[in-house]
Order: structure tokens, then sequence, then C-alpha cells
């Protein structure tokens, strides 16, 4: 069952995560190596690995478990009162359109090159020739569909994603940031808050397509479907046991960012209420992720749920320190990111220091990732373009791209976002969802504040 990607490549991410979560792996690169393609070999090797014992001091900073994670938080802070009805209403519609055109922005260049850099160069470097090329630098609008980088330095646009590009935007294409977005508010919809990890892996295999799922969401995905029977509606009293093997046998990626991407719908439901957004980010992130890929899903919830309520980057930043622990890495990274956008002004430059201070991490990591995503939010000061310009300069383009317009739509506003974002998008979201194919971006909005009206009457804030 290797999924994602080769049962050796697997095995080799293993180590490379237990390294990361401080264990002694190094020596188990040889073995891979010695291990060839032998499966026995290599699971042999795995099995090894899953007893090897963490750093103990990083392990205490950096747990799964809810209540323990809120222990180890700092709290948010006052945020200031909830906007009116009509204000709030538009609130909504800017966070789902500052989604889409963020990650339409950075769906083009999600590809090898701008996320891991190429021929010596790294992938901001890369970013910056590809809009240079097309005379498009610094980046004020969709990514072009054509570059003299093309040739100058052997630089390509993902083929999938043309309908993305500047020439020929005409809706928001189907992306995994996106899909997750409708998935979550379906859930919302359908449910209410009285679901856990277990109904997420459930939706999942009924409105998911397997071929639409990446990284840890592949592994997870793959693993509920061996501990759930389809006729199986109600969840098994001895889910809590499952669920932990569910989220992590053979699945090295679940410190990625696969969970920040999925948690945008539950903000919307608990706009100005970030504790309640990272509870409902933690229930869906704890069924693929742990540690700081959990962490980072909490942190974007409780962002966005905060840039309802306030405009000032400084805030919406410590309201979603507010519900991670206070030492764990992707908390440290974010502290780092405010510091280095504080001190560098020009985007490019500022990129270019978090690409070398990060990129020993994954291109889709947590960490490095909502590093960019805060220096970006720091560095625009409410400037729309220029939050999701720098967010798409490296590392996972489109998914850091929708993160960022999505906080910054909250906080702005639909009537307040460029028209040359917007109007391209046409109002229209073609998602792969079933029943969400194609649908309106203002009706998404729409049913966001029926899911907010929802959780404001159970929670009461």
């Amino acid at each position: 069952m290797p999924g994602w990607t080769h049962l050796k490549n697997l095995v080799r991410l293993e180590i490379d995560l237990r390294k990361e979560q401080g264990a002694k792996a190094e020596p188990f690169y040889d073995k891979l190596a010695a291990a060839g393609e032998d499966e026995q070999a290599l699971m042999a090797i795995y099995e090894e690995l899953t007893r090897l014992a963490p750093d103990a001091e990083l392990e205490k900073n950096e747990p799964n478990d809810l209540e323990a994670i809120f222990a180890l938080s700092p709290g948010v802070p006052d945020l200031g009162p909830m906007p009116e009805k009509a204000v709030l209403q538009d609130k909504l519609l800017g966070a789902w359109l500052g989604r889409c055109a963020g990650c339409a922005l950075g769906k083009p260049i999600e590809t090898a090159p701008y996320m891991g850099g190429s021929d010596g160069r790294s992938g901001t470097e890369n970013v910056r020739l590809w809009f240079e090329g097309a005379d498009a630098w610094p980046i004020r609008d969709y990514t072009p569909q054509h570059s003299r980088a093309q040739t100058t330095h052997n630089l390509f646009l993902a083929q999938g994603s043309m309908d993305s590009t500047r020439e020929r935007i005409q809706f928001m294409q189907t992306d995994d940031d996106i899909r997750y977005t409708v998935l979550g508010l379906h859930l919302l919809m359908d449910k209410g808050t009285d679901w856990t990890s277990y109904n997420v892996g459930k939706l999942w295999h009924v409105k998911l397509p397997y071929h639409l799922v990446c990284t840890a969401e592949t592994q997870s995905y793959l693993n509920f479907a061996q501990v759930t029977c389809h006729h199986e509606a109600k969840q098994p009293d001895d889910w809590a046991e499952k669920q932990k093997w569910v989220r992590t046998y053979l699945n090295p990626m679940r410190e990625l960012l696969g969970a920040q991407i999925r948690v945008d719908a539950y903000a919307y439901a608990a706009a100005g209420n970030p504790k309640l957004a990272a509870e409902l980010a933690w229930r869906d992130a704890s069924f693929s992720h742990e540690r700081n890929g959990i962490y980072g899903a909490m942190f974007v919830a409780a962002a966005i749920a905060a840039a309802f309520v306030t405009q000032n980057p400084h805030k919406i930043v410590a309201a979603g320190l507010g519900v991670i622990p206070a030492q764990c890495r992707l908390a440290q990274a974010v502290r780092e990111a405010v510091e280095l956008a504080q001190r560098i002004p020009d985007s490019y430059e500022l990129a270019c220091a978090l690409w070398d201070k990060y990129s020993h991490y994954d291109p889709v990591h947590a960490i490095n990732n909502t590093a960019l995503c805060v220096a970006a939010l720091i560095h625009a000061q409410g400037d729309f373009t220029k939050a999701i310009a720098t967010s798409v300069l490296g590392w996972d383009t489109d998914c850091n791209g929708a993160t960022v317009g999505s906080i910054m739509g909250a906080a702005l506003g639909a009537r307040n976002l460029p028209e040359h974002w917007t109007k391209p998008l046409n109002d229209t979201i073609y998602s792969a969802v079933i029943g969400y194919h194609p649908i309106a971006i203002s009706e998404c909005a729409r049913r966001s504040y029926q899911t907010y009206c929802m959780l404001r009457q159970e929670y009461d804030w």
C-alpha cells in the first residue's frame, strides 16, 4: 500500500521526519540504501523507525491532543467587536474572492522550479525571472502565460493550470485549496458542529475522488479505508485507537501543510472567534496530520477568524499564535518571520531571506510556508496585491496565495479588493466536488454566513 509515492520514498521521508523531530535517525539512510527495492527489508526499516525515541523536550512542547495544545498556548488577545451584518457579509465574500484570487495567482507556478528551485537558483528567484521575462515584475496581476525565461532559463508553468493564467482566466479553476474549502462548507451545512475526524474521512470517501488527494491526505485516505467499511456510517467505539494509525501509518508527510489548506470554511463560520476556529481546524487536521501539521491548520484558522474583526496584521498573527504551543517549531518560525518582515522592506529580499532560512524543509512543509504567509501579511500592511504577490515567491505558491488571500479578503472585504483580481473570476468556482461544480462564489459566501449564524447561536460569542 504505497499510496502517494513508492515505499522506498515513504521510508526515506519518514527518516527525514524523525530527524526533524530530534530522533537519532541518521544511520537509517545507510540501511535504506542497503535495502534496495526489497519491500520486506524496507518495511523492517520502517517498523524500526517507528520505535525510535523522539527528542523528549521537543515532544513535550509539541502535543497532538487539543487540550494539551491549548494548555501550552498563550491565548488569543482581545480583538474588538464583531462588524455589523452587512459588513460581515461583505467580508465573507471578500474572503472567498481573496482565497480564489490568491490561489489562481500561484496555481500556474505550483511546479518544480518555483517550489524547490532549479539549476542552482532558488524558487524565489525563478518566480522573479518568469515575471520579469514577461515584463510583469513586480507582480501586480495574474501569472503571464508566456515568458522569455522559457528560453533563457528553461522555466515553465504547470500545464494543467493554464486556465488560471492572466490571458485565460475566466473562473476559479478546480484546485485542492478550493475543494477543501467547499468540503468544509458542506460538512458544516450538513452537520453543524456535530462531527469528528471520523466524519472528515467519511466525507472524503463520498465526495473526494482518490486521484484528487495528495501527500498526507493520500495516505490517510487509504488508511481510513483499511479500518472502516462503506456500510458503517456511525463512528465506531474504537475510533480513538484507530485514528492515530490512520494519520501516521506510512504517512511521513504528517507535518506538511495539507491540513492548513482545509480550514478556511471553519474560520468563516467562526468569524471573530479564533479559538473556536482553531478547535474545528484541529478536528479536521487530526485526521491526517500531527504536531506542526496540526498547528499550521490551527494557526491559519485562528488568523482568518481574527481578520473578520481586525485589519491589523500583528493582531491577526497574534491570534494565530494564541492557539498553538508557544515553544513549538512553527510558533518559533512565525516569530522569526515577523522579525524579518519588519527588518527587510523589499518583498523579494524578504522572500530570499526566508528561503535561505527555511529551504531545508520540504517545499510543502507547514513551517516554511506558514512563515512566508506571515511575512507577506506583515510586509503588505493591508495592501492586498502586495500580500498575495509576496506569498507566491516560492514553495507552495497556490496554497500560500490562497491562505493570504483569504486572510486579506476577510480583513478588507469584497468592496475593497482590487477589481483586476476579482472580476476575471466571474463569480464562478469549478471545484470538481459533486454539487459544487460549478457554483457561484457569492453563493458560497452566502452559505458561509448561514454557518456563521448557526455557530454564533450555538456558542454565543
